[in-house]
């Protein structure tokens, strides 16, 4: 595992302003995911926040471990 590289960081930084994309380009992006998910019966297009309480919990209880 790799921890505060340099060079990792110099290509994060430098593969972040190659990729930019626009607002309006994400929100395509996101929609097709969630259609494709939708499709494949991995989550349900009517509740899409069923669970959401569930997994806030679990990032707290994981993020005070620190």
């Amino acid at each position: 595992m790799i921890k505060n590289n340099p060079e990792l960081n110099k290509f994060y930084r430098k593969l972040i302003e190659q990729e930019n994309i626009s607002h309006k380009e994400a929100l395509s992006i996101y929609e097709a995911m969630h259609a494709e998910a939708v499709s494949l019966g991995i989550i349900s297009s009517e509740n899409i926040l069923e669970g959401l309480e569930v997994d806030l919990r679990i990032a707290r209880a994981i993020n005070g471990l620190n």
